[in-house]
């Protein structure tokens, strides 16, 4: 694993924080003059959990955490640990109502951050990522996920395409999503244990990649729309399996 003392910032990720794992927190800075009422669950759960409160001018937030909207809360955290892959895999028994992203380049940290927010809401079982060209988990991550980076497992690869190919030998069937797919998303079933492949925001999945799939899905768009942002990409497909899953 590898874990880093970072920031992350805003009311809400900082209380979601606070309700799941509040021992992660090191400090919490509140900007002076901040209404009390605002930041009363922060500052009652510190309390709660021994975790040190200091006001400081807003431009000591700015400078921990550049020209964002912090909302006027800042905490010091060891952020969401990468699990090893390899590691992982062999902690796992895979099952039918079971499903993976496999996350193939996403490079912008919002894009990141929701996915692992919708990952976390759907019932994902893990996001792996791979150790290159892939926005890591830092403040912004943090923030778009609201909070829910820390929950679900995030694991990390060198290689991408040899994980695929080992989550095969574990009973996992990979789709990827291509706008070429020859299934559509929601004609395909899914009864087994899955792992869904979402391609770079750009250039989408990569070649390679692409041949290591079981079958390839598309999203059916109107309108000469040529794709969707990956996040919501990953939304779509996270909620079609969480739907089939419900009528099981």
């Amino acid at each position: 694993m590898e874990n880093n003392d970072q920031y992350i910032y805003g009311r809400k990720p900082v209380e979601e924080k606070l309700r799941s794992s509040p021992e992660e927190i090191e400090k919490i800075y509140i900007r002076k003059g901040l209404h009390r009422g605002s930041v009363g669950f922060i500052m009652d759960k510190a309390s709660e959990n021994r975790i040190p409160v200091t006001e400081v001018p807003g431009s000591k937030l700015n400078d921990m955490v550049g020209a964002v909207n912090d909302q006027g809360v800042v905490a010091t955290v060891s952020m969401a640990e990468y699990l090893d892959f390899d590691d992982w895999l062999d902690s796992i028994t895979p099952h039918k109502n079971m499903a993976l992203l496999i996350l193939d380049e996403i490079e912008d940290p919002h894009n990141f951050g929701a996915i692992l927010r919708t990952a976390a809401a759907t019932g994902i079982s893990a996001v792996i990522v791979s150790k290159h060209r892939q926005a890591p988990v830092n403040a912004a991550v943090y923030k778009t996920s609201a909070g829910t980076a820390g929950r679900i497992p995030i694991v990390r690869t060198v290689n991408l395409n040899q994980a695929i190919l080992k989550l095969k030998e574990n009973q996992f069937w990979i789709a990827g999503l291509d706008s070429e797919g020859d299934s559509r998303l929601w004609d395909q079933k899914f009864d087994v244990p899955m792992a869904f492949v979402v391609g770079n925001e750009g250039r989408g999945m990569r070649k390679k990649t692409g041949e290591h799939c079981d079958f390839l899905l598309s999203i059916p768009m109107h309108n000469s729309v040529e794709s969707l942002n990956a996040s919501v990409s990953a939304a779509l497909v996270c909620y079609e399996w969480q739907r089939q899953g419900s009528e099981k």
